[in-house]
């Protein structure tokens, strides 16, 4: 017999009854009926009942154990009797006679039980995670997580990519976040970046031939953490070559779909993801992020506060001034209880708005009227107006959010998604998913009084080519107005990933950066080895990068990337476990030609 298992912890059933058997494994439960001890012993693989009664030669040793310590048990495998059977385990049906026990690996005091789903602080699940990752929940998880790969690698695979690896030490980019620098001690005083995507080498496959990229690429960004944010995560890195919008959309839907479906435990996924315009989402949702599980659409009534029989001056000054004004319903809302206006109000100021206004209708569907405190000021004919607008009916109610378009868009959208759980609207047991389009390719940056890129530099401006090169620089209007060729792909209000058809002729990226005011200097200083490909022959290509941490936090319904990842770090970028970040000594320092200049406390 093998010095530790002939069997793992998931393996035994009914069928292996009267067998011998040796297993090993963590004490998950320790109980005593009776003089009679049940342990839960515990594996990878799953829990098997042991049984240690004082006949047994290994009692007094058993009566020794304590949970988490390493054993080996040697045992008769039998029935269970009747009535005592689990059969919500694999293993419920057997249990295993025990006759002798070894310990393998005897444990302190633990800081956090691994039996139970007790809630702990984060700090202690973190300090501790080899004990967390054993908790059936997270092990789960870590599970899933690999399983999803290994189907992200299947289907790429199948459509024809090849995995490619990438250099993780590469050179400092100017743009997106925050690099992690890597001194180099053969060049002092300078500096290796880790890369906050494959992005400029996966372009440069292209132009090099290969065709069709794939890899689970590992990324490093210096931001600020939150739930759905880490310093480093991985992406299903994507690009493709001869390929147009849709080619990228026909290619990358069936992967996401297929993936959800696939560990989406019965969960509805969209059939076929819509396409909706940025502008069009920012109307309707307040976001390029929509959760389209909430039914709640967002409409402008600028129009309708700005006539001349509306007396409500507090929105009609702000419209004056360049303001709109944004209509959130909220249907059934007539039916809540004053205070439930009154909180929504009190949170409108807490996100530094001056509050919410609201009417709420009653009536017959051909003439309603509206109630609540703004009400007095809107004639009827412009209430009907604004509740057909919206999709009104007698017993729902709408609230206005009013501003500058970017900020009453903001606040809007955080309106919807509040008033949709408040009034618990939105569906449940659904992975809904769309497609972003048609982003800006320019925004004004009102602090500097410039035009600049909205998001991604490098993305192919949707534009005729020699109508683009030939714009005027100066003509302000018209380069506001270009979009771009610039996709992201959004489930449950979570951006799982941009994307876009990239710019790979040097004439119009030249004049793409004139236009934000850069040179042909810029290009050469800070992407030269790319700018310098695409003189060569690059052809057209496009790609995407879904987030993997992301896909899996969905897909175990999880709600922080720390509940999905073996090793992750605190909110403050720690790890708590190995200590990182950590001093290093002054030998190590000098190695590096490195002095240290702390800031003051």
């Amino acid at each position: 017999m093998h010095r530790y298992r002939s069997h793992t912890c998931g393996d035994l059933r009914k069928t292996d009854a009267l067998q011998p058997t040796r297993l090993s494994g963590w004490c998950h439960r320790i109980r005593d009926h009776g003089g009679v001890l049940f342990i839960d012993l515990r594996d990878h693989y799953g829990i098997t009942q042991c049984v240690v009664d004082p006949d047994s030669g290994a009692f007094a040793l058993a009566e020794k154990l304590r949970s988490e310590w390493v054993v080996r048990i040697d045992g008769l495998v039998r029935q269970r009797p009747a009535g005592t059977e689990n059969t919500e385990m694999p293993t419920g049906l057997v249990e295993v006679y025990v006759t002798e026990i070894e310990v393998l690996g005897a444990a302190a005091e633990l800081p956090l039980p691994v039996f139970g789903d007790q809630n702990y602080p984060e700090d202690m699940r973190l300090r501790y995670r080899f004990l967390d990752l054993r908790r059936e929940k997270l092990h789960n998880n870590i599970m899933l997580r690999g399983r999803v790969i290994d189907s992200l690698r299947a289907r790429m695979k199948g459509q024809g990519f090849f995995e490619f690896q990438t250099p993780i030490l590469t050179a400092s980019s100017p743009e997106g976040a925050r690099d992690f620098l890597v001194p180099s001690r053969l060049h002092p005083g300078k500096f290796y970046a880790l890369p906050q995507a494959p992005q400029q080498f996966k372009q440069l496959l292209m132009t090099a031939g290969f065709d069709r990229y794939f890899q689970i690429a590992p990324c490093f960004r210096d931001e600020d953490l939150r739930a759905d944010r880490s310093l480093e995560f991985y992406q299903l890195d994507i690009e493709m070559s001869f390929v147009t919008q849709e080619d990228i959309f026909a290619t990358v839907e069936p992967v996401l779909r297929g993936v959800f479906e696939e560990f989406g435990e019965g969960f509805a996924v969209t059939p076929q993801f819509p396409r909706i315009p940025y502008a069009e989402t920012m109307l309707k949702y307040g976001t390029d992020k929509p959760d389209l599980r909430n039914p709640l659409v967002i409409v402008d009534v600028t129009e309708e506060f700005s006539r001349e029989d509306v007396s409500f001056n507090a929105f009609k000054n702000v419209i004056k001034q360049g303001g709109v004004v944004r209509a959130i319903p909220a249907t059934g809302a007539g039916a809540q209880p004053r205070s439930f206006f009154d909180k929504l109000n009190d949170w409108a100021r807490g996100e530094g708005a001056a509050g919410l206004g609201y009417v709420i209708f009653e009536g017959e569907a051909d003439a309603l009227v509206g109630k609540g405190p703004i009400a007095k000021f809107l004639p009827a004919g412009v209430q009907q107006a604004i509740a057909a607008k919206a999709g009104l009916k007698s017993g729902d109610a709408v609230f206005f959010a009013c501003d500058k378009p970017d900020r009453a868009a903001k606040l809007a959208g955080a309106a919807r998604l509040r008033i949709g759980s408040e009034l618990k609207l939105s569906k449940t047991g659904v992975f809904e998913l769309c497609w972003i389009v048609d982003f800006p390719m320019y925004e004004w940056n009102e602090d500097e009084k410039r035009i600049d890129f909205s998001h991604n530099p490098f993305s192919m401006p949707n534009y005729d080519a020699d109508a683009f090169i030939a714009l005027d620089g100066a003509d302000k209007d018209a380069i506001l107005g270009i979009n771009a060729f610039q996709y992201d792909v959004v489930c449950n209000g979570f951006e799982l990933s941009s994307g876009a058809i990239r710019n790979h002729r040097p004439d119009i990226m030249r004049k793409a950066f004139a236009l934000a005011g850069y040179d042909e200097t810029v290009l050469e200083e800070k992407f030269g080895g790319m700018y310098r490909a695409f003189h060569y022959g690059a052809p057209p290509h496009g790609g995407i990068a879904p987030g993997v941490d992301r896909i899996v936090m969905l897909l175990a319904g999880e709600e922080n990337l720390r509940e999905i990842v073996a090793f992750p770090m605190n909110q403050r970028g720690e790890d708590l476990l190995l200590g990182a970040p950590s001093d290093v000594t002054a030998k190590q320092l000098r190695e590096l030609s490195i002095k240290l200049n702390m800031p003051e406390k």
